[in-house]
């Protein structure tokens, strides 16, 4: 016969478990968004060159339609980093709802747990190298003053 009654101790040691992943989804989601609002930059940026690039004025739209190719690279860059960041915090909340349902119905998921963990830091770190090179082609692509020189 299955015991369906579960020691208080079980369920608080459970939790005791599953806190360090939920500090963990803390983290990326910080990171989420931090990169949510990047890729509003971008976005609002981009459509003040499309903008420019109506308007016409050869000069102006010529270097526009330059910078506009970099938005949208930073933009696909960007784009990625928050579907990679996402992907990793599902595989943390399954994580965490492995880990109850193990403990609960009394099966071990640890190699399942691993699995899970690997994955979602190897998405996390996809995201942060993403971060990373979209952060640096912006550097890179920056105009600062009315000299438009790259820096």
């Amino acid at each position: 016969m299955i015991e369906n009654y579960y020691d208080v101790s079980e369920i608080a040691d459970l939790i005791k478990v599953a806190v360090a992943p939920v500090f963990l989804l803390t983290g990326i989601g910080s990171f989420a968004n931090v990169l949510s609002a990047r890729v509003a930059r971008i976005v609002d940026r981009a459509r003040v060159l499309e903008e420019i690039m109506m308007a016409g004025g050869l000069p102006t739209e010529a270097q526009a339609r330059l910078e506009l190719k970099v938005q949208i690279r930073r933009l696909k860059l960007a784009s990625w980093a928050v579907g990679l960041c996402v992907a990793s915090a599902l595989l943390i909340c399954t994580l965490v709802a492995l880990l109850f349902m193990g403990g609960l119905l009394h099966f071990d998921p640890s190699e399942a747990l691993g699995i899970l963990f690997v994955a979602a830091m190897c998405c996390l770190i996809v995201a942060l190298i993403l971060f990373f090179i979209e952060v640096q082609i912006a550097v890179r692509h920056t105009w600062v003053g009315s000299s438009m020189k790259r820096h």
